[in-house]
């Protein structure tokens, strides 16, 4: 059964951990949107005392599942209005693991304004109030806590967007090196967590041991299995360990996919400048790590340390998406640039996608010219000192349209589309449009048939087909991310068949239960109409399943095309 410790901010009481049997044999998004469907009033306020923040390990997390590292944050939207789970690398699942939980939920809200932090460790768990921890962006408050409770501690927190409360406050996980870089970024669950009065929490696991799996030996022979096929497959063993997520910035930009100057072109003339090779190229230059773990346990280690002409550290990565946000689709070019302000979003605690998107809508509507990275880098600042102007960046694309009298807007469920224009690769806009959670690439990764031709090829401007592989790819991403590995496994899996037969082993020798490709596939349809159910009684249609008009309406070069999938077939995404 699912052991959850459950925090009561209300009354500020921590309680037993305890087996629950409503929730067994579940984790990661599974878990985090099981909870919430339960417990959460689907049309209450985001922000009020009714939501609750779930904290969930993968159901393998913790033992020796290679890429098993995720944490899923799940709570009701402040950005959307929807069911909500967004994950993390980082050191916070195992680390959970390690003390015996499955997951923590948050309730409540303090009956006066106050920052505390959660501690747990072996012996037990506890609230301690801190208010000097107030309005402390990120880096400055690891460090504090670190000096007092150690620096193998590892910690999950809100920067200053938390503790504002806006739309697109992310919750930062510590990285193996102890930096505060991994972050469940989309959906503004940071804000939920700082709306509980909830600073940090800080996971103590010295003394506490690794869950052990049902069966170790075959468990060992499976991760054997799997990470030999991890290291044929040319994106999992070469692609990404080379160049890291941005390796797609070239790829994407070539096949009139790479959203530019707010989703107005789908090429971008200094990709060059901002690709996974210039990247690359810099890092080993400066002496930073051109290939680096998210967390222990990655075989695959696709992200990167960035420095300073000085090679002093400046960020992870940054990865694709970010800067694409913060790059292309604001028209800048500038690397350097682009680290500073992934830094900024990582130290404020903002989601880099929904920032980078909100710049470029406050660019179309006049406040900066596309191509200003000093105005960006000044706008990410604002954002940290909470200034009018500051607030409404970091409250969202949606918002920031209707600020600036903008029609262009790229968000489905008022969060910001990622880095793929959905008129040059159809499968991603029809993931865009139906996803539970708002416009999320990650939900249905359709890239991979549309342009990498993995796990199948269909021709990304043909509306036909989309619908079917962003329907099977939802459903076993559902999956994926309630067993709390690293999505990037997907590659091989969708490949090789041995490569998921070693996942389903891995997970059966884990829980010591059959699982299947069936139970695979049924896992990630329960998850799916779980987070559908939410969302219906919330007041959620086939209506809102929709990408802004403007795709259908404005074709993009060089393609000359726009989003075609029907409606009617759109609505058929669910049928199962």
């Amino acid at each position: 059964m699912a052991k959850i410790l459950r925090v009561n901010m209300t009354n500020l009481t921590v309680g037993t951990p305890q087996a629950e049997g409503n929730y067994d044999g579940l984790g990661g998004r599974a878990l985090t949107s099981a909870l919430v469907n339960a417990e959460v009033p689907p049309t209450c306020h985001a922000l009020s005392n009714r939501n609750v923040l779930v904290l969930a390990r993968g159901m393998v997390s913790g033992t020796a599942v290679p890429c098993s590292g995720r944490l899923s944050v799940g709570a009701k939207s402040p950005l959307t209005g929807t069911i909500k789970e967004s994950n993390a690398g980082g050191t916070a699942a195992q680390a959970l693991a390690a003390l015996g939980l499955d997951a923590v939920v948050v309730e409540g809200q303090p009956k006066e304004n106050g920052a505390y932090v959660l501690v747990g460790s072996p012996s037990g768990w506890e609230l301690v109030r801190d208010d000097s921890l107030r309005n402390k962006s990120n880096y400055p408050l690891v460090d504090k806590l670190f000096k007092r409770f150690g620096k193998k501690a590892s910690i999950i927190s809100i920067g200053k967007a938390g503790d504002m409360r806006l739309s697109s406050a992310s919750v930062a996980c510590t990285d193996p090196e102890g930096r505060p870089n991994r972050h469940a970024g989309r959906g503004g669950l940071g804000a939920v967590m700082g709306s509980k009065g909830l600073k940090a929490v800080v996971l103590l696991t010295r003394g506490a041991a690794r869950p052990q799996p049902a069966d170790p030996q075959k468990l060992a022979d499976a991760a054997k299995r799997f990470v030999a096929l991890l290291k044929e497959h040319p994106v999992t063993a070469t692609a990404l360990p080379t160049y890291g997520t941005n390796v797609l910035a070239g790829i994407v930009n070539a096949v009139g996919g790479y959203p530019t100057n707010n989703f107005s072109k789908g090429q971008f003339v200094g990709v060059d400048r901002i690709s996974g090779e210039a990247q690359r190229e810099t890092i080993l230059k400066r002496h930073g790590r051109a290939k680096h773990a998210c967390h222990p346990g990655c075989t695959i280690a696709c992200s990167r340390v960035y420095v300073d002409s000085k090679g002093k550290y400046v960020t992870k990565g940054p990865e694709y998406e970010t800067i694409w946000a913060l790059g292309a689709n604001c028209g800048i070019d500038d690397l350097d640039a682009i680290a500073r302000m992934d830094r900024l979003c990582d130290d404020i605690g903002i989601d880099t996608i929904e920032t980078g998107a909100t710049i470029a809508v406050a660019m179309e509507g006049g406040l900066l010219k596309f191509g200003d990275a000093k105005g960006a880098i000044k706008l990410v600042r604002e954002v940290g000192a909470g200034s009018p102007l500051g607030r409404i960046i970091g409250s969202g694309a949606k918002l920031a349209g209707q600020a600036f009298g903008v029609a262009r807007v790229p968000v489905v469920k008022s969060q910001a589309l990622p880095a793929y224009d959905p008129r040059a690769i159809k499968g991603i806009g029809v993931t865009y449009a139906t996803s539970t959670m708002g416009a999320d690439h990650t939900a249905g990764y359709s890239i991979c048939q549309n342009v990498l031709k993995v796990g199948g090829s269909i021709d990304p401007l043909e509306p036909k087909g989309q619908v079917e592989i962003s329907r099977n790819l939802q459903i076993a991403t559902a999956t994926i991310d309630s067993l709390g590995i690293c999505l990037f496994v997907a590659f091989p899996v969708l490949d090789k068949p041995e490569a998921f037969q070693a996942m389903l082993d891995m997970t059966s020798a884990v829980t010591g239960k059959p699982f299947g490709a069936d139970t695979f596939t049924e896992m990630g349809k329960s998850v799916l109409r779980t987070e559908r159910d939410f969302n219906r009684r919330a007041g959620f249609t086939n209506m809102d399943d929709r990408l802004p008009d403007f795709f259908r309406t404005e074709r993009l070069l060089p393609h000359d095309t726009v989003f075609d999938v029907p409606d009617a077939e759109l609505d058929t995404v669910f049928n199962f």
